[in-house]
């Protein structure tokens, strides 16, 4: 498997490539349809250079979905050995549901042997019954102008403080398909979501959230 290491601020040493190619062994071994792994590592100050990390982004790409995985840490080594477990768990979480997909497949599907449609509570109306609908025999309801059908369902929760990282793992905890937070770097109001082949996004506000006393009061 090829491999790509890119340093933004920061020098990318021979003992990091090393341990590098050591840790592409180990993904291969698991993600064997695996061609290529993108390394990138960025240094980054906060809050007027006192508080310094290094940014770890793994991108594995071959055939198949795009899987990604980011760690941070005061020291790109662990931030390395972080971001390959989370690389490593993703592609096998990935493997296991394409066999539970084979194995269970959701939603509606033609059976082969019978020429039934399942999965779908459906049944298809007689050719009586609709006859009746149409000539009156059956009444139909009269809906009221302003019906809707569209069920908006309003749930308040208190905001809580965490990172990128932090917010993913707590989403994947609960077994969401998103997560609302606010970003402990930024103070913005945030949501991550799962993508396609375990990827991820986030979505930020530019307004700042409240500070932290104020919305406990």
């Amino acid at each position: 498997m090829e491999t790509n290491i890119v340093g933004v601020g920061v020098g990318i040493s021979d003992r990091f490539r090393g341990v590098v190619e050591e840790k592409t062994a180990r993904i291969e071994t698991i993600a064997t349809r695996a061609q290529r792994l993108e390394v990138k590592v960025t240094h980054r100050s906060y809050r007027g250079g006192h508080v310094e990390d290094e940014t770890v982004e793994l991108t594995l790409i071959g055939r198949g979905p795009l899987v990604r995985a980011e760690a941070r840490d005061a020291d790109k080594f662990v931030a390395l050995d972080l971001a390959v477990d989370k690389l490593i768990e993703q592609v096998r979480r990935a493997k296991e549901r394409r066999v539970d997909g084979r194995n269970h497949p959701r939603g509606a599907h033609l059976e082969k042997s019978t020429g039934e449609l399942a999965g779908i509570d459906v049944h298809p109306v007689s050719v009586d019954t609709l006859h009746a609908v149409s000539t009156g025999a059956i009444p139909t309801l009269e809906l009221e102008e302003d019906y809707s059908p569209v069920v908006i369902r309003t749930k308040n929760f208190d905001a809580e403080w965490m990172t990128v990282e932090e917010a993913v793992d707590r989403m994947e905890l609960v077994g969401h398909d998103f997560f609302l937070f606010v970003d402990a770097r930024s103070d913005h109001p945030s949501v991550v979501y799962r993508r396609k082949g375990w990827d991820y996004g986030v979505i930020s506000l530019t307004t700042q959230a409240a500070p932290v006393e104020e919305l406990v009061g």
